[in-house]
């Protein structure tokens, strides 16, 4: 196969950096990895392309990498690679040609180069901060480093004989999975993308071959522990020791979960993985194998370097962060790649200034920020400018540059103060000209005319910029100044309170009102809380409203949504208040006719989805370019036959019968296969990565028991406070079509802060699953979402309905009870009929 390979590889030639690579576009079979292996024995290296790709991805990469030759499957279409100018040749007619040619090993002049350790082996194709998807060089000693390392940590057992490969091969983890077993002489189990994504599948596949190790994202661990519990009875991946998490942040909740139900008792290992593809996928680890061992650090850590691996925690000046301060992640030692084809972002590969030996002489930068601690590394959090404040993104860049245009401006310097605490604030540090007369509140009303209200910062007219010796901006200098300006207070109410106007009988519940205000803008509020003040003008949003409403609930004090945002001051808010819960108050929601969607609602639902999601929507701003307006409108027609037939959406119409909000919803277990490409295509690829084990493994079964609500969206003229009106008033009314057609409750997912904020707090939704955006990885391998901050969230929820549970409880396990078996492994209900059940049950109290 090599001799057949580099026949035809040959005549085209290496790539712009001198390499031969050979793209192989297969499925993941038993060929597949013959074809890996011709490669090798060829003198290429591999860039692996998955059939499923789009388009668009197999000619960027055909055209960046510049591979001598494409070998292909029965499941790829030969018409993806015409115009691409590489030959390309199907696995058949190569393994035809490779049967008529000697079978011993080629010799050197039959090999298109001679390999050795520093030779590219793989080329893996990810998209990286920028979106653009780059090809990283993958040497063999980095490959070989990584594995040599495994075999000694993790070694393989005298039993472990078959191990599973279930990673897409455009995936660095494929590498070990693929390699490490065949190296070691055991067998290799291909599981199927269906099989991975279905924990029932996954788990009887892993408990017959008796699978004694499984690399896998947090995501699909939870999955899997989700699964077992159902039938907490079985055991049946007892043999299943050493579990590797990577990809995904570890959460201690998960961790617990998991020693929960393998007793740390019993020899078995999680492990906490770090990398990219950069660093041939992992250069930090960390195992547990105690429960207890969760109690010794804030969080989970990312842990200690590979061997010949170092990792370093670096300030902007590149000298070493002190121990408990953080530092960005720099990678150096023997899992590096050789930067990027074409030498693509070279700033990402540098030398190292702090190098004691060759193997550590180039720096990797990670992006990431990691904090020392108990000699080990703990995540802190990504480098980008993008922050997200009160459920709005916000390049701080952008503010940047509106705060230097204001007229009198010397310098401005804009940071995020408190982003590890949950409140984080925007910070603008200003020099003024000498003959300006500018005070920082004379700035901030100059960026209301630039700036939307939530992006406006808190601005503090300083003397002199400090700056770091090399001339950059000491950031964490000017970040201090601001905690001893403020005394580093954070639970001090940071503005000033007048209770001028309120009666002595208001006075306390007055004083619940400020302060709950107070705690919720924090230092971003402006100017001074009293009856006269309104939310918005002082720096309220509908989202933060939300959170005000739901601490004075708390605190015992309840408003009507509509009452809060309609009042025009404090002093109007505070004389809605009421301490009685149940106090009936004249519903806002009669603003809006609750409609069923009928076929000539049809326009306006297209351009009230266009407006909320292409315009708005968290998701879709990761993935802009790979959509089209028009897009929306193919997703519409492609279900909207479907929808109507369903009969379970509705629309809001305004006073003049305008539809003004509409809810899409369908039975969970009759949606319409909808063929969507593109950034589309992936959002809804996400969303069901996210929905699926939840669904599949904690919600009733059968159709007419889950009513999806899939997409919900309002009009674009819509102020603040009618868009929340009109959200409720959807829901109600999506909760109101369920019980009438007697489902068992509504199913969703939220990515908005405002809609999370309003299912969890106020309509008394049940969050099933709390899913990090940035974690997710596609089945092509990228991070699609990898620029979201940490705290942007994926919400997947449950309310029940009441329907034929009278008292609304939700099922969580209906058992069988004829099958336990008890510790002393009798059955000792084996006489009970088969309908006999135990139902284990939950009802969420608002």
């Amino acid at each position: 196969m090599a001799r057949a390979l580099a026949a035809h590889a040959r005549p085209t030639g290496p790539n712009r950096d001198q390499d031969y690579v050979i793209a192989v576009c297969m499925q993941p079979t038993h060929n597949t990895v013959i074809a890996l292996l011709s490669t090798w024995k060829a003198g290429a290296a591999y860039v692996p392309m998955e059939p499923s790709f789009p388009q668009g991805r197999i000619t960027h990469i055909l055209k960046d990498a510049e591979p001598s030759l494409i070998i292909y499957d029965d499941t790829a279409n030969p018409s993806m690679f015409a115009g691409s100018g590489v030959p390309a040749v199907s696995f058949e007619e190569l393994s035809l040609e490779a049967s008529a040619l000697p079978a011993d090993r080629p010799n050197d002049d039959e090999v298109l180069v001679k390999m050795d350790a520093d030779s590219i082996a793989i080329v893996l194709y990810t998209s990286g901060s920028t979106g653009i998807p780059k090809g990283v060089r993958l040497p063999y000693s980095a490959i070989c480093n990584r594995l040599w390392w495994q075999f000694r940590t993790f070694p393989y057992t005298d039993t472990e004989n078959t191990c599973v490969w279930k990673t897409a091969l455009t995936f660095v983890d494929s590498v070990c999975e693929i390699w490490g077993p065949l190296l070691h002489g055991r067998s290799l189990l291909i599981l199927s993308r269906e099989t991975t994504r279905d924990p029932q599948k996954l788990v009887r596949v892993l408990a017959e071959y008796q699978i004694k190790r499984l690399v896998l994202v947090p995501t699909l661990l939870r999955s899997i522990l989700m699964y077992l519990s159902l039938t907490p009875s079985e055991r049946p991946l007892q043999c299943l020791k050493v579990w590797i998490c990577s990809g995904e942040t570890l959460g201690k909740d998960l961790a617990s979960q998991f020693f929960q139900y393998f007793n740390d008792q019993n020899g078995y290992k999680l492990a906490n993985f770090y990398g990219s593809t950069e660093v041939m996928g992992d250069v930090t680890y960390f195992v547990i194998e105690k429960v207890g061992q969760l109690d010794m650090f804030p969080s989970i850590p990312i842990g200690a370097p590979l061997d010949n691996c170092a990792v370093y925690l670096l300030d902007e000046e590149m000298n070493p962060s002190r121990e408990s301060e953080p530092g960005e992640v720099w990678v150096a030692g023997r899992n590096l790649a050789r930067g990027y084809v074409g030498g693509q972002a070279p700033e990402k590969f540098c030398d190292n200034p702090h190098a004691a030996h060759p193997d550590f002489s180039r720096l990797y930068r990670t992006g990431d920020f990691g904090i020392l601690e108990k000699g080990m590394v703990l995540f802190a959090g990504r480098t980008d400018s993008q922050i997200k404040i009160r459920g709005h993104r916000v390049d701080l860049l952008e503010v940047e540059r509106a705060v230097n245009s204001v007229h009198g401006v010397e310098k401005g310097v804009v940071l995020c103060y408190g982003l590890t605490s949950g409140n984080p604030e925007i910070l603008a540090f200003v020099t003024v000209q000498p003959d300006a007369r500018l005070a920082g509140h004379h700035i901030e009303a100059s960026l209301k005319n630039s700036l939307t209200q939530y992006m406006i910062p808190q601005v503090t007219v300083i003397e002199k910029i400090p700056l770091l010796v090399n001339g950059k901006v000491d950031r964490q200098g000017l970040l201090k100044m601001y905690e001893n300006t403020n005394n580093n207070d954070d639970d001090a109410i940071p503005i000033d309170i007048d209770y001028s106007g309120v009666s002595p009988k208001d006075h306390e519940v007055a004083r619940i009102l400020f302060e709950t205000v107070g705690e919720v803008l924090g230092r971003a509020a402006r100017g001074v809380l009293s009856v006269k003040a309104g939310f918005y003008e002082l720096g309220g949003n509908s989202l933060n409203s939300i959170y005000t409403i739901t601490r004075l609930r708390d605190k015992g004090y309840f408003i009507e949504i509509s009452d809060f945002l309609g009042a025009s001051n404090l002093g109007e808010v505070l004389s809605h208040l009421t301490t009685n819960p149940d106090e009936s108050r004249e519903s806002d929601d009669a603003k809006f006719a609750v409609r069923a969607v009928r076929p000539e609602h049809k326009d306006p639902v297209i351009e009230m989805i266009v407006s909320s999601f292409y315009e708005k929507a968290e998701l879709e701003q990761f993935l802009k370019h790979e959509i089209a307006v028009r897009d929306y409108a193919h997703c519409i027609d492609e279900c909207w036959e479907p929808l109507l037939a369903a009969d379970l959406s509705v629309v809001l119409e305004d006073s003049s019968g305008t539809p003004v909000a509409v809810a899409l919803n369908f039975d969970a277990r009759e949606e319409p296969e909808i063929e969507l490409s593109g950034g589309l295509a992936k959002i809804m690829t996400f969303l069901e990565y996210v929905e699926g084990s939840v669904r599949d493994t904690m919600l009733p079964e059968g159709k007419g028991a889950i009513l999806h609500s899939f997409m919900m969206a309002t009009d674009a003229t819509m102020s603040a406070r009618d868009n929340v009106l009109a959200i409720r008033a959807l829901e109600v009314a999506t909760e109101r079509v369920a019980r009438e057609k007697n489902f068992r409750g509504v199913f969703t997912t939220n990515t908005s802060p405002l809609t999370q904020q309003l299912g969890t707090d106020v309509l008394g939704f049940q969050t099933l699953l709390d899913y990090q955006i940035n974690q997710y990885v596609d089945p092509n391998g990228d991070r699609i979402f990898g620029r979201a901050p940490d705290d942007m969230r994926a919400i997947v929820c449950w309310k029940p309905q009441l329907g034929t549970d009278v008292l609304g409880f939700q099922t969580l396990l209906d058992y069988q009870i004829n099958q336990y078996v008890d510790p002393n492994g009798d059955r000792i209900f084996g006489r009970a009929p088969d309908d006999m059940r135990a139902i284990v049950c939950w009802k969420p109290v608002d």
